[in-house]
């Protein structure tokens, strides 16, 4: 079984084994995976963090050993808050984004493989935060462009942006909507809402295609165009800008 590592800033994971195919997520730096097949040039990969499947191109492949892939794992490890950071390679600097992981991570240097690297920004060390930080965590995506497939401050999209931030929660969401929806316990009514829960939101066929994070006073925030906050109620996100209702609410859930 051959696994890897991404050691680039993020690597496109796409539908198909061609790069005309359509992003359907992006491994982050120091995500890992197992591949699962190959064909010419691409390898079809599934992410250990969600078991996430689709291919990558080979060229952006860097294995890991078993061994090394549970050292990694096994070692206190921190996420990534500034939005950007150079870290000097020993070929070429990788820029790090926010919501990467940063295996042993002391507070300036941390591990990849063998090499030992410098972060000089701000991290935070992956384990349970405070639902105080919510707000906190989120603001930092403010005005961060949709991509679809995106997980990152260069382009995100609904899905990627709450798995992001409850990443920083010690919380492992999946990686869909739909598949985020079928986590956590169901809050029945608007107004018992608390900051951190998870609104979903259905289309006409009533399938979940939607997905934000409540705030306080009813509003909510979610990548749709760019990320943004609206306000909720029990109807949907209703977009002050344009007077209308956007996304038709489905259900709310409560992670932690």
């Amino acid at each position: 079984m051959v696994q890897g590592i991404c050691q680039l800033s993020m690597v496109p994971v796409r539908k198909e084994p061609t790069h005309r195919s359509e992003m359907v997520n992006q491994l982050l730096f120091a995500d890992t995976y197992t591949v699962l097949n190959e064909q010419t040039g691409w390898l079809r990969v599934v992410a250990t963090h969600d078991e996430y499947e689709g291919w990558i191109n080979a060229s952006q492949h860097f294995a890991t050993t078993p061994k090394e892939l549970q050292l990694l794992q096994s070692a206190d490890r921190a996420i990534a808050y500034d939005l950007v950071c150079t870290v000097p390679g020993s070929s070429t600097p990788v820029l790090v984004t926010a919501g990467s992981t940063l295996p042993a991570f002391d507070g300036l240097n941390f591990r990849l493989g063998k090499e030992r690297l410098v972060y000089n920004g701000k991290a935070i060390p992956a384990e349970p935060a405070n639902l105080s930080m919510i707000e906190k965590l989120t603001n930092r995506f403010l005005g961060v462009p949709y991509l679809w497939g995106g997980r990152s401050p260069f382009g995100i999209d609904c899905s990627g942006f709450t798995q992001v931030v409850f990443k920083y929660l010690g919380v492992a969401l999946k990686r869909d909507a739909y598949q985020q929806a079928e986590q956590g316990f169901i809050v029945n009514f608007i107004n018992e809402t608390k900051p951190g829960d998870l609104a979903f939101f259905a289309n006409e066929e009533g399938k979940i295609t939607h997905v934000g994070i409540v705030l306080k006073d009813q509003q909510i925030i979610h990548a749709s165009g760019v990320v943004r906050v609206d306000r909720l109620d029990h109807f949907g996100i209703f977009n002050t800008s344009t007077n209308k209702y956007t996304h038709q609410l489905k259900i709310i859930k409560r992670l932690t």
